[in-house]
């Protein structure tokens, strides 16, 4: 039982410390199993169609559900139809993927009522769809013309919603400004870039430029290095929160810099923290937080701002006593291959000792196989504890700088473990007064001794041990707890205090008497040792001791109930056994089947007397309709007497009752027909 208890602690301990740590990895098969799951094929508008479909594009997932057919018919439908703009631009991020057969007169139509309303346009919402709906077309049928005539004049109109911290407005007549709408601003100003039938004046270029470094200094920012935006707009219909306004900036910056010359010039380590933020939220349960999250990651795999290299390990927790390897991986957010570059270490400290260096300048060793960079083995001073590896990343092309953002100097904690070895185990009863020592004994704890004491209330129990690490330094758990159980099943617990290089406890009976509400008799001794990097927590029965307390006084405390197990109601209820009652005593067979003679016995007298008087069948009617009628009410009434004795054998109350209000309207009917008829023919003879 201890065992299992001590392997459990050892499972909880491990899976604590592997769960506060979370070092974001690139995108994985994790995240196409996700995507499976929440695009099932069953879409309610072509929005969230075009985002399934953009999903199993950047994740290159082959066995998605086939939509093709009903999609591209709804499509057509939307493009052939007065529809409105927003749901104009999803029929054509849809056939940008499907590639749907669309007349092209359809994309002639569309490409003009688009450009009046570009011109007549007065929220940034619609300016956004309306040019995003236009670069589109551009794309798909490039015989239609789409560009605009006056390009200067509406790249002026969306940068006069602009504000001086590079947020935007939704409208001139809104004066809140908003993070996501700036998003938006940047995204539909790429687009009046692409579809300028003359260059825009470089002079507005560089303006929005500079927005976009004004927008990247309201950034926030995690304790970890984390970047992402968050929503400060109050005033509109709909709250975006931090993962959709971080994406609706990162679309904006990224299509912005794609048609525009020279570079903007975003701090690295930002553009790094972006990607960092994406990834640290693991898989979103929400479809279009899903599609956020990788429609970011792939707009930031490659662009032309910053393409972030991420830094991952496969595991954070090492093992000494498995001679465990340091192993980091370096990736694009999607997970492709980093151009080729060092990792190095630049240092590792102890968490409580950061002044002190424990590895300085270590390059690791690239695996040209596996794709990894290995620290084939961890030095002599690197013992059982928690540390922080800062790694940094060089890449071996200069120029890759410029690509590439790496971070500088990353942080990872990083947990050893190892096997504590237990030794000096010494348990002893002491005299109360002089300090000397009655009983002692020596424990073997990973022999599994069991001693077995006796002490009384004027004495002190004293238990010691040491705690060695597998490089013999001392070892401090985070837990040591030393517990004694009485055999009613009251406990007290402990905490083990440490005295340096040992670990010592000294209970003075006479000072615990009223913690123990003066209860003799046998108490188990258990020891618990547990910590997180600590392979071998373990929980011990030392042994037991058997302590002799004086009587209670009368006003002492009364022993408390023991706690109830809160799931001890889910447990299996007592058996309820059922007591009936005993059956009355039955009369014998011969006197019942008497009985039942003796009420036949008027039927049977009624029998012979129709035989005796004889039947009288002078009144029968002769006519064939009235001696059908006749002959029903008697076959009636005969039914009426079975079914008595069919209640009598079988049948219940109910179904004899139902049954009977049937014959008797039968009944009812025929013998109202043939009484009538004896009636009037009695008549016809009286009058005769």
């Amino acid at each position: 039982m201890a065992r299992n208890i001590a392997g459990l602690l050892a499972l909880l301990l491990a899976v604590s410390i592997c769960g506060a740590v979370t070092i974001p990895g690139p995108v994985s098969d994790a995240h196409r199993s996700a995507a499976l799951e929440l695009f099932d094929g069953s879409f309610s508008s072509l929005e969230e169609a075009y985002e399934a479909l953009r999903v199993f594009e950047i994740l290159g997932i082959g066995n998605k559900p086939d939509v093709s057919t009903t999609t591209c018919k709804k499509v057509a439908e939307n493009l052939e139809l007065s529809s409105p703009v927003k749901d104009l631009f999803y029929s054509l991020k849809v056939n940008g993927i499907l590639k749907c057969k669309v007349d092209g007169d359809v994309f002639k139509d569309i490409a003009l009522r688009l450009k009046a309303t570009v011109n007549d346009a007065s929220t940034l919402v619609d300016m956004y769809y309306s040019i995003g709906s236009l670069v589109l077309i551009k794309d798909q049928a490039s015989d239609v013309d789409v560009l605009l005539t006056d390009a200067d004049g509406t790249f002026h109109s969306i940068k006069a919603l602009s504000q001086s911290d590079g947020r935007w407005r939704y409208s001139s007549d809104n004066p809140e400004s908003s993070t996501y709408a700036a998003g938006l601003a940047l995204e539909a100003l790429a687009g009046v870039i692409s579809l300028a039938s003359s260059e825009i004046d470089q002079s507005r270029v560089n303006t929005v430029k500079n927005d976009i470094l004004k927008l990247f200094d309201s950034i926030e920012k995690y304790d970890d290095g984390t970047f992402y935006f968050d929503e400060k707009f109050v005033g509109g219909s709909e709250h975006q929160g931090s993962l959709s306004t971080t994406s609706s900036v990162v679309q904006g910056v990224t299509a912005f810099a794609a048609v525009t010359s020279g570079k903007i010039n975003l701090p690295g380590d930002k553009i790094l923290g972006l990607a960092n933020f994406f990834l640290g939220i693991g898989i979103p349960g929400d479809a279009k937080d899903f599609f956020n999250q990788v429609e970011s990651l792939a707009l930031l795999e490659n662009n032309r701002v910053s393409i972030p290299l991420v830094l991952s390990l496969p595991a954070t927790v090492y093992s000494l006593s498995k001679k465990d390897q340091l192993k980091v991986r370096v990736n694009t957010v999607l997970g492709s291959a980093a151009p080729p570059l060092t990792v190095k270490l630049v240092r590792a400290f102890r968490s409580d000792a950061k002044d002190s260096a424990i590895i300085e300048s270590k390059e690791l060793q690239y695996d040209q196989n596996n794709g990894i960079h290995v620290l084939e083995a961890f030095p002599n001073n690197v013992d059982v504890g928690t540390y922080a590896f800062v790694f940094e990343i060089a890449l071996h092309d200069s120029a890759g700088e410029k690509v590439y953002a790496t971070g500088g100097q990353i942080h990872v904690p990083i947990y050893v473990t190892g096997i504590i070895k237990v030794s000096n185990a010494e348990i002893a009863v002491l005299d109360s007064d002089l300090g000397s020592v009655e009983t002692q004994k020596t424990l073997d704890l990973a022999g599994n001794d069991v001693v077995s004491l006796s002490a009384n209330h004027l004495q002190k129990l004293r238990f010691s041990f040491q705690l060695t690490t597998p490089h013999d330094h001392a070892f401090k758990p985070l837990q040591a707890f030393f517990k004694l159980k009485h055999e009613t099943k009251h406990e007290h617990i402990f905490v083990v205090g440490n005295t340096g290089k040992k670990f010592e406890i000294i209970l003075d009976f006479l000072g615990l008497v009223e913690k123990f509400y003066y209860l003799s008799g046998r108490y188990d001794i258990e020891l618990t040792v547990g910590d997180a990097v600590m392979e071998n927590s373990f929980l011990w029965l030392l042994g037991q001791v058997d302590l002799d307390l004086p009587e209670a006084p009368e006003k002492a405390a009364r022993l408390p109930p023991l706690p109830v197990d809160p799931y001890s109601r889910y447990g299996p209820k007592a058996e309820i056994a059922h007591l009936f009652r005993a059956p009355e005593k039955r009369p014998p067979q011969e006197l019942s089947l008497t009985f039942l003679g003796l009420t036949l016995l008027p039927f049977i007298g009624f029998l012979v007397g129709l035989l005796r008087l004889g039947v009288n069948l002078k009144n029968f009617p002769s006519s064939a309709v009235p001696a059908a009628y006749a002959i029903l009410f008697q076959l009636g009434i005969a039914t009426v007497l079975l079914l008595y004795v069919l209640f009598w054998l079988k049948l219940d109350l109910f179904t004899t009752l139902k049954t009977v209000g049937f014959l008797g309207a039968f009944l009812l009917f025929v013998g109202h027909r043939i009484l009538s008829h004896l009636a009037s023919t009695s008549s016809k003879l009286k009058s005769a």
